[in-house]
């Protein structure tokens, strides 16, 4: 695969410009639609490319809205009835919106090592860290039974068989977009007619329905910048 050839070793001049990495940028979208985030994203992946911008962390949450990554199967949208939009991240099928903390990182993997399984891994680490303080055992990447019935590992942030983070990425240049939702607050509508990440429905789960309480929005948010500024 073209990808597997891409992610060969890291070159001299790389290991240089690890050194020299500046901090990296916040910045609160709040609540926004879906397309112009992506939009800005992608803007921002054209300044960050051409060393107008530094590396910067996007925090945000949507309306309702189910996109559709590259893996997305016939089938894996049955009966949603809002917005749906096309996307060139990686996986399926999967929801966003305001009771998620949507987060996404705009960053020159250049200088990171090239490493697309090594950067999830390190998005998983930090979903598992912040959900940790708040009293979740949580756990990254593990083998999960997929809608076929196989055993299979799956991405993003779990407890036991229960979901509680999806991470889809996609690169230009070797800036990565897209990015993780965290599942803070219970949204019976979530979900809803659709098989997020191949799975069912019943498979995701908030914060809030593990812990049995109301859970602060804006603290998740400042407790998994602090794990995520350390990427």
């Amino acid at each position: 695969m073209q990808l597997e050839q891409t992610l060969k070793g890291t070159t001299e001049d790389q290991s240089e410009k690890v050194l020299e990495r500046a901090p990296l940028s916040v910045q609160d979208w709040g609540l926004i639609d879906y397309s112009s985030a992506l939009q800005r994203q992608l803007d921002l992946v054209d300044l960050v490319s051409h060393e107008l911008a530094r590396d910067t962390l996007v925090f945000c949450s949507h309306p309702p809205v189910v996109t559709l990554g590259r893996g997305t199967k016939p089938g894996d949208v049955y009966g949603w009835q809002g917005d749906i939009v096309e996307v060139t991240r990686g996986g399926r099928a999967t929801y966003h919106g305001p009771s998620q903390v949507v987060v996404y990182p705009i960053l020159d993997l250049n200088t990171r090592g090239r490493d697309l399984h090594k950067y999830m891994r390190n998005l998983e680490t930090a979903i598992v860290a912040t959900l940790t303080e708040f009293g979740i055992p949580a756990s990254g990447r593990t083998r999960q039974l997929t809608d076929s019935g196989d055993e299979a590992e799956a991405t993003g942030v779990w407890i036991g068989s229960r979901k509680l983070a999806s991470i889809g990425i996609g690169v230009r240049k070797w800036i990565s977009f897209h990015g993780l939702a965290l599942n803070v607050s219970h949204d019976p509508k979530a979900f809803v007619g659709m098989k997020p990440c191949g799975f069912s429905t019943e498979t995701m789960v908030s914060m809030e329905e593990i812990l049995g309480r109301p859970v602060d929005q804006a603290h998740v948010t400042e407790v998994l910048k602090g794990h995520l500024l350390e990427l």
